[in-house]
């Protein structure tokens, strides 16, 4: 009974009421199963009936593809939900002034920082298993092994958690929600969309030196692909095709059995993973402003004033003994 009060406390069991029994989080997760439905069947229709002069059946090679396309979809919804559901936990409970309350529990501000990122991320991996039916498509006609299917399902939570974790630094920096909710969203613009536009940039440049230099030795490879395995989409390409990481490095001649200097999967998951507990600590160090401003200044002119009030009563008392 103890281990189920220390990781159901307060906080994690009035965020889970308020996020899994409002009529807003069925909608939401009734019109997220509907969109990449929608996707899904638009991807058969244009693989079937589209093109009326090919009488090729779904076969198991369609099936990849259209894997391939649902994994990239969801990746989009999740970059789009994900910092909505996180951006404002923090901000909102002081837009409401309720924070205080929260504070003055008996709750560590680690506590309520990971329950309310708990509570957020895990309405959205309910979102996303509810998405299995959809994937049920794919199964039926071969293509793609349970063992990818289980490793792109872990990658989503784990981008999950890097968005969630950069959504709850942001509420608690800033003030109003929805300047967390903008922040919270450019930097998942960066994230996504940057690194991906500055990996095909440099990559250009990379190949053009190439090309008037004349061939590199056999062997080696570019540094460019380390900007591409800071991007989600280059690492999941990486985790569905391992081989990826070669043609992402631009690695030049060598066996096919060479490897790269680090699969851009693994890349993001070390990088990341130092941004998310990066993340969180500053969370929680500034969950509590107020009181580090008033340890400071207890230590500081405050101390000071106290110790020229009393040296002013000393100089009172010693006058009328002198007198």
């Amino acid at each position: 009974m103890n281990w189920t009060r220390r990781l159901i406390n307060p906080v994690i069991n009035k965020e889970f009421r308020l996020r899994m029994r409002s009529p807003r989080s069925m909608m939401s997760v009734l019109f997220y199963v509907l969109a990449l439905g929608v996707v899904a069947m638009g991807f058969i229709y244009l693989t079937l009936y589209l093109d009326q002069r090919s009488s090729q059946r779904f076969n198991a090679q369609a099936s990849q593809m259209m894997f391939y396309v649902l994994s990239f979809a969801q990746l989009i919804l999740i970059a789009f939900m994900a910092p909505a559901l996180t951006a404002g936990v923090v901000s909102s409970e002081r837009e409401k002034q309720t924070l205080s309350m929260l504070l003055t529990t008996q709750q560590s501000s680690t506590t309520i920082i990971l329950s309310k990122l708990a509570s957020a991320l895990s309405f959205m991996a309910l979102i996303v298993l509810a998405t299995l039916p959809v994937y049920s498509i794919v199964f039926l006609y071969g293509g793609i092994s349970p063992k990818q299917m289980v490793s792109v399902f872990l990658f989503y939570l784990f981008v999950m958690l890097l968005l969630g974790a950069l959504g709850v630094m942001f509420s608690t920096l800033f003030k109003r929600t929805i300047i967390a909710v903008i922040v919270t969203y450019g930097t998942g613009l960066i994230i996504f969309l940057v690194t991906g536009l500055l990996y095909l940039f440099c990559m250009g440049i990379v190949q053009q030196n190439m090309y008037s230099s004349g061939q590199p030795a056999p062997g080696t490879y570019s540094w460019v692909g380390y900007l591409l395995g800071l991007n989600p989409a280059g690492a999941m390409v990486s985790l569905l095709n391992p081989t990826f990481s070669r043609d992402a490095f631009l690695m030049y001649g060598g066996s096919l059995n060479s490897e790269p200097p680090i699969q851009l999967w693994l890349e993001f998951v070390l990088v990341y993973s130092v941004v998310i507990v990066l993340a969180l600590l500053i969370a929680i160090r500034n969950i509590r402003p107020v009181a580090r401003r008033k340890r400071k200044k207890d230590g500081g002119p405050k101390a000071g004033q106290a110790a020229e009030q009393a040296q002013q009563e000393v100089g009172q008392a010693e006058q009328p003994l002198q007198s």
